[in-house]
Order: C-alpha cells, then structure tokens, then sequence
C-alpha cells in the first residue's frame, strides 16, 4: 500500500509498536510521514531517525496520563494487548489488566484531551452481536468488554473510536513462536515433527500487511466513528491444510503428529463479514493464502538462527 504524506504533520500513538502487527505497522506509518510514538514497558530505540520510542506501562494511567500530555498524539492505535488463549484462571487477571484496563486508561485521556480517532485492536474470539454473551476464554472476555466500553465512550463522551476486529493475523517476523505458523515452521525447518492437536478447527486467516492496511484505513476513512469492521479473509481454512501447506514448502516427507494435543475447549469458528468493511473502508484483503504463507516461509528460513534455538521444545 503506497501511502506518499498521508499522515503528513500527524503524531500517531502506537501501543504494542514492538509487537508483531504494531512493528509492521510502524514501519508503514513512517513511510507515510507520520510522527510515530511507540509506548513500552522496556527501553527502546529504533533505528528509524522518526520514530520515538517512550518508555511506559499502559496499565498505569498516571504513566499513561503525562506521556499523553508530553506528545498530545492526533491517532492512537491500541494493539497492545496479553494475547492468550488460555483458559487457565492465570489468565484472568493479565487479561483484564492488560486487555481492559489499558483500554479503558486510552479511552478516558481521548475523552479528556481530544484527538482525531482512536483505533482500537479488537479480536475475533469476541461474541458475535446476537450470540448468547459468553466467552470461550478470559482473552475473548477482557476483549469483548473493551469493546462494550469503547461504545460507551463514543455514546456518552463522543470519544471518536473505531473497533478494528481483528482475526488470525500470520506473516513474518511474529516474535511469538508458540504461535501455530511460526511453530510449525520452526520445527519444519529444524527437521522435527511438530506435535498439534486435531487440526479440525476451521479459522480465518489474514496476512499481516493486509491488517495493516485495514488499520490505516479505519484511522482515515472519514465519518466512521463508532463503527466495527472485521479484518480477514472471509475464507475458512482448517489447520491441518495451514500445516500441510506448511510441510510441503519445507520438507514433505515429516509426518506432523495430529492428535499428539488435546482440542481447546470452546474454541470458536467465525468467518469475517467484510460487506461494511468493504463498503465504508474500501478495504478487502490482497494476499492469497498460498502466497502470505511462501513469502512467512522465505523469512523464517532467512532468520532461523534467531528463532530455532528457542523453538525446538515447543509444542502446540
């Protein structure tokens, strides 16, 4: 996506910045011309002469409040977040903390000091509107009850936000490597058979630089407050044909141990519903599948050094 001064004179806030979508975000917001500001709990510098690297913790409004003060940004995108899919009750505080809580600290200094929108990163575990509210993890809770709060804020307090619902991001460079595509590819590479579970699951999945454009996009279309748009691909693919796509660009003859796990319970199928994206966004999904996973292939195997030490006794 060519974006020549779009967020020209524009400070733009990023949380999560350091994060798998929030670095490939960045990156596209500096080629832009914004003044980009990233927030993180550990000291950062970059070797982009524009972006600023602030050193915070989004949990802490009082942290939160002077560094909103110190820059007055125009757009925040929120994508930080404790993304787990756990249904441990360890779980349930890190999310509320880190999923809730930090929205809630945004929305508050948007409705104090203004600013042009906030983008907030939604997930696609959320209930569906319609569906009996229940969530399948205390991930999907933290994030459906951001979303609830996101929509006061616009209704009582005219906060200008946008819910960007997110659904199963891959590409390069995702640091997580307990992540099923990086998982399984790591130990692909490393020539080990990768231990999953049924594989069943059917799950919509986006390339990480079409996330990023449909990001931008929520951020600039024009009298979309208030809005929800999903961002995927509004294709089901189950697992076992990501890793079997996965084994034969790597190596065909490793069998994958399907069934090595036990299923996670709840675990949700939804599809993206692009028509509002499409129509108000003007944003659909670019990168076919086969393609998004040859060019997240390309740049393990480029970069192997740096993940394989790490990965060869995960298990999915």
């Amino acid at each position: 996506m060519n974006l020549p001064q779009l967020f020209s004179t524009q400070k733009v806030l990023v949380t999560g910045a350091s994060g798998f979508i929030g670095e490939h975000l960045c990156r596209q917001l500096l080629c832009s011309g914004a003044e980009v500001y990233g927030i993180s709990r550990l000291k950062r510098s970059s070797p982009h002469a524009a972006m600023h690297w602030l050193q915070g913790d989004v949990k802490n409004f009082d942290e939160l409040r002077q560094i909103w003060k110190s820059i007055k940004p125009d757009i925040v995108f929120h994508l930080a977040s404790y993304v787990s899919g756990s249904r441990s009750m360890d779980a349930v505080r890190s999310t509320l903390e880190n999923n809730l809580v930090s929205t809630v600290n945004l929305l508050t200094l948007m409705a104090e000091f203004g600013g042009q929108r906030i983008v907030l990163a939604g997930s696609l575990e959320e209930p569906n509107a319609g569906d009996v509210p229940i969530p399948s993890s205390p991930y999907a809770a933290a994030k459906w009850a951001s979303s609830a709060y996101a929509q006061m804020f616009y209704q009582l307090y005219q906060v200008p936000i946008v819910n960007a619902r997110i659904f199963m991001v891959y590409g390069p460079a995702q640091k997580d490597i307990k992540k099923l595509i990086p998982y399984v590819t790591l130990s692909l590479l490393e020539g080990k058979a990768p231990q999953l579970s049924s594989g069943q699951r059917q799950v919509d999945w986006v390339y990480v630089d079409d996330v990023v454009d449909g990001l931008i996009a929520a951020a600039q279309a024009p009298n979309v407050e208030g809005c929800t748009f999903e961002l995927g691909s509004s294709r089901l693919t189950p697992i076992s044909e990501i890793v079997q796509n996965l084994n034969r660009l790597i190596d065909p003859n490793i069998q994958p141990l399907f069934g090595a796990l036990p299923d996670r319970p709840m675990e949700q199928v939804r599809v993206a519903n692009l028509d509002n994206t499409r129509s108000k966004l003007g944003w659909m999904p670019k990168t076919a599948l086969k393609q998004g996973l040859m060019n997240t292939v390309q740049w393990y195997s480029a970069h192997r050094d740096l993940y394989l030490p790490h990965a060869l006794n995960l298990a999915l």
